[in-house]
């Protein structure tokens, strides 16, 4: 199955098929599912405010850290938490 993009991942948990075509367990399954389901019922703060976290989370993957930090900062979000920093470049 190929994986790309940002559905991919949840278009294979839908089909209950890991990236080497190897079918996910049913007990992991199960624990996924109940819990995007609780947390799809769960108040957000805001969408700016998911919109920052997911960049953080995924750019760190991408971008270096003084890049990501200097790219929120001219997006108009806070730059790079101590935290975040710490996470994700630590």
């Amino acid at each position: 199955m190929a994986i790309a993009g940002p559905g991919g991942v949840d278009d294979a948990i839908a089909a209950g098929v890991d990236l080497d075509g190897s079918p996910i367990p049913a007990e992991m399954l199960a624990l996924y599912n109940e819990v995007m389901e609780l947390e799809s019922k769960r108040a957000r703060s805001g969408v700016k405010k998911s919109m920052r976290n997911r960049v953080v989370k995924t750019g760190a993957k991408h971008f270096d850290q003084a890049t990501l930090d200097a790219r929120l900062r001219a997006a108009g979000w806070d730059g790079l938490k101590d935290k975040e920093i710490a996470f994700f470049y630590g």
